[in-house]
């Protein structure tokens, strides 16, 4: 056993015994010019056990936190890969691996410095990155004239949250985090909630400049939303009548385009790209397109001969190859599970922030190639549009 998956072993086994107090990754090698190291606790939330991974960034802390088994996952891409050195404390024993520069490990192990457990319980009133006092929020119908959440908004204030939440991470991973303006473009902005607040996080809470713009199709929500935030003082929030076929934004640092239905999301997408968008943030729906094309491969036949479970893979399938476009378009990209909006079950959300540098596009071309013959796919719309 090499003495990478020998420092996982003795993660494990202080998790499973309860002397886990903490693990710290240092020595960042990464694209992210700001990340210093990462810390890793356990925490409970909502009665599970979770691990905290603090991100500690020259000028803030970012908090993510994952179920045990995908934390460990994650811990061991980041090994060797990113971060080339971990310590780990615990009730039994200290533990530091390290690699050097031609890719050897050096495991230690040491007596214990710590000998108190860390608190656990982490199940307090969430902190929320919006104030619910804002007056636009009554304007919205999200809240009363107190600054109550309405009963029947509750699910909407979730997901605005969350989708801060989101793109707070996503900020802090991107070349646009720190001082200066953000143009952001929200294609579909509907009435306007997570437009409104995005623009208000980063202006409130933030103390950013921004430029945001909401694109609707629908007139009447579009006079409604520029009244808004007239009303409200917003002065660098605006709407604008338009589609993703008709509205031709200027430059873009952020697009987010949440429910496109089809193909309208990979529209978007290559919108983005050709762009130089630094942020994508894209929830897809209704995935059409390669359903209609994707033959089932031989060892699958028994599986997909279901039409529920061929509609399921024709959705992973598309989101994986737009995925791909992203990295092969200089961005790392994440496909994860996202709160579900409104009037939809919907709930999974594509993000790309830009890398610092470009890498090879070869590989990513190769793994495009052969997913696209493996399923029979002659033609993907955001393949097409870049």
């Amino acid at each position: 056993m090499n003495e990478s998956a020998t420092f996982l072993d003795l993660v494990k086994e202080a998790l499973q015994n309860n002397s886990f107090i903490k693990l710290v990754l240092g020595k960042y090698r990464g694209g992210q010019a700001t990340l210093e190291k990462i810390t890793v606790r356990p925490v409970v939330l909502d009665g599970r056990e979770t691990l905290s991974f603090v991100y500690r960034y020259q000028t803030k802390d970012v908090t993510r936190n994952f179920e045990t088994g995908r934390g460990i996952s994650l811990l061991q891409q980041l090994l060797g890969s990113e971060f080339k050195s971990a310590h780990l404390f615990s009730l039994t024993l200290d533990a530091q691996l390290d690699f050097s520069k031609k890719g050897k490990t050096l495991l230690s192990r040491s007596k214990p410095t710590c000998d108190v457990l860390p608190i656990r319980e982490h199940d307090r009133t969430k902190e929320r990155l919006i104030d619910p006092s804002r007056p636009f929020l009554t304007a919205l119908g999200v809240t009363n004239e107190r600054g109550q959440v309405l009963p029947s908004m509750s699910n909407k204030w979730k997901q605005i949250n969350v989708f801060l939440e989101r793109f707070q991470d996503a900020l802090a991973t991107s070349r646009i985090d720190g001082a200066g303006p953000v143009r952001i473009v929200d294609f579909g902005a509907g009435k306007g909630y997570l437009t409104f607040a995005v623009y208000d996080y980063l202006t409130t809470s933030r103390g950013r400049e921004a430029n945001v713009t909401g694109v609707e199709a629908r007139d009447e929500l579009v006079h409604f939303c520029n009244a808004t935030a007239n009303a409200s003082g917003m002065t660098g929030l605006g709407f604008a009548a338009g589609t993703l076929a008709s509205y031709t934004p200027g430059s873009i640092q952020v697009l987010i385009a949440l429910h496109a239905c089809d193909t309208a999301t990979d529209q978007a997408m290559a919108l983005g790209i050709r762009g130089g968008a630094e942020i994508i943030m894209c929830a897809p729906c209704c995935h059409k397109e390669l359903r209609q094309q994707m033959v089932s491969p031989g060892v699958l036949s028994p599986v997909l001969r279901h039409g529920i479970h061929m509609g399921q893979e024709a959705e992973m399938v598309t989101d994986s190859l737009r995925a791909l476009w992203l990295e092969a378009s200089g961005y790392a990209a994440q496909v994860f599970e996202f709160v579900s909006l409104e009037h939809t079950s919907k709930n999974k959300m594509i993000l790309g922030v830009k890398k610092p540098r470009l890498e090879s596009r070869e590989p990513i071309l190769a793994r495009i190639k052969a997913l696209k013959e493996f399923y029979g796919i002659k033609t993907q719309a955001l393949e097409t549009y870049l």
